[in-house]
């Protein structure tokens, strides 16, 4: 099922990507020679209207038509082939040629640059679109900063932080959704965090070297659950428990929190205590029965999740923010990235680690919202000015525009190869980054 999702994932979004040069070049009426979902290497491929022959008896025109549309069997992209273009497939026939009306090379910069900001504006507006649908069918759901208590891991108790610390303020930022409390201190490169502990409110300073163990560190903040019960569950031996119970310790051993109780329970196996109880204005001893697997059948207070809803209207402004912060946010994260002290470059993946991110069954909230993600990372990594990249072609065109002056056709080779070396050598650490992570 993974495997699938990704498959149609990455399809959808390279159609569409490709599907923004495709239409405007068809606006400036510049020739499409190829429209193909996947890449055709060596000539082989898995569908084409001009090569399939079954096809063709099936649908005699399609030899005559303008563009070839097919699906190549190396799944590691597409591409949409322009003519009189001088791009990754590196085919330079044309350029001893004499320059026809309908290549690419002899409309005016203006007309190129937004052929080849098609694809970008298209990723943009296809993560607008899934971003309104998600926040029309299913509205936006998150646990909110405030009043929450974190439960650091080790890095963040050796940053300073402790459990039942509220996180005010990250520098000037005041966070809002308490599941974004790491990634916000990575990627905003915060110099110090305003906690509260208890009624004190006090300021910690983040060691700028540690963004490394930060970005791989799991879990820095889990949300500190009081051991407050809900509810006993039904056929529990643990009846004397009532709703609004706080367990502050099993046995003796203290437990402030539900993290606390896990470790202290487990030792506790199969054994009836005595467990210290608020209730009320009262502190009262309980004997409880602890499970064979350390559990003794209670459901918790959940957090306080905030649920937002929004009718039609309403899902195109939020769609339009979440899309926004979404592109912010990974803008961020490729700062990161440039820097290697930070050691982002560890967290580079490839179609392993998309996939990984997929559920195990399907699931169209989650599906949907992956998507927008990657038609965003899509959308910002082709802005990149690397040639090879739209961002290359959108570079050299703003160069043309401004400066009045056409790279030459030699550079313009040059320039290529030097981007389809880079391009290959980001693969090959995304690749080996997670082949290093399945190893591991």
């Amino acid at each position: 099922m993974k495997v699938l999702q990704v498959i149609l994932a990455l399809s959808i979004l390279i159609i569409f990507h490709e599907l923004g040069h495709y239409t405007f070049a068809k606006i400036f009426h510049i020739r499409v020679e190829k429209f193909f979902l996947f890449f055709d290497v060596g000539e082989k491929f898995i569908f084409s209207t001009k090569r399939s022959r079954w096809f063709t008896r099936l649908v005699p025109a399609a030899a005559g038509w303008e563009t070839e549309y097919g699906i190549g069997w190396l799944p590691l992209g597409g591409y949409c082939k322009i003519a009189g273009m001088i791009d990754e497939s590196m085919d330079t026939e044309h350029l001893g040629q004499e320059p026809q009306p309908w290549e690419f090379r002899t409309h005016n910069p203006w007309q190129r640059l937004l052929v080849m900001s098609g694809g970008v504006l298209y990723n943009f507006i296809f993560a607008v679109i899934a971003f309104i649908a998600i926040m029309a069918i299913w509205g936006d759901s998150y646990v909110s900063n405030e009043g929450a208590k974190i439960y650091p891991n080790k890095l963040a108790e050796q940053m300073g932080f402790r459990a039942g610390d509220e996180i005010l303020a990250l520098d000037d930022y005041k966070p809002q959704n308490f599941g974004m409390l790491q990634a916000d201190i990575a990627r905003k490169g915060v110099h110090k965090a305003t906690v509260l502990r208890g009624g004190d409110t006090l300021t910690l300073y983040i060691d700028r070297n540690l963004t490394d163990e930060i970005l791989n560190s799991e879990l820095m903040f889990d949300l500190a659950i009081p051991f407050v019960v809900d509810s006993v569950a039904a056929g529990s031996p643990n009846r004397a428990l009532l709703r609004g119970d706080r367990v502050i310790a099993f046995a003796g051993q203290e437990v402030s929190y539900l993290q606390d109780s896990r470790t202290v329970l487990a030792g506790l196996a199969g054994q009836s205590v005595p467990a210290t109880v608020v209730r009320g204005a009262d502190t009262v001893q309980v004997n409880v029965q602890v499970d064979s697997a350390g559990r003794i059948g209670v459901f918790m207070h959940t957090p306080s999740v905030v649920n937002e809803h929004y009718n039609v209207l309403q899902a195109i402004p939020a769609g339009l923010r979440l899309t926004g912060e979404t592109i912010s946010g990974y803008v961020d994260d490729l700062r990161l990235l440039a820097n290697p002290s930070t050691g982002a470059y560890k967290s580079v993946g490839s179609f392993i680690a998309i996939g990984q991110v997929f559920p195990s069954a399907w699931d169209w909230y989650r599906f949907m919202y992956i998507i927008a993600l990657l038609s965003i990372m899509l959308g910002v990594m082709n802005l990149l000015p690397i040639p090879g990249l739209d961002g290359g072609h959108i570079l050299f065109t703003l160069y043309e525009i401004i400066s009045g002056r056409k790279p030459s056709d030699r550079f313009m080779i040059i320039a290529q190869w030097v981007g389809m070396i880079l391009l290959l050598a980001l693969m090959m650490l995304a690749f080996g980054n997670d082949i290093g992570r399945l190893i591991k």
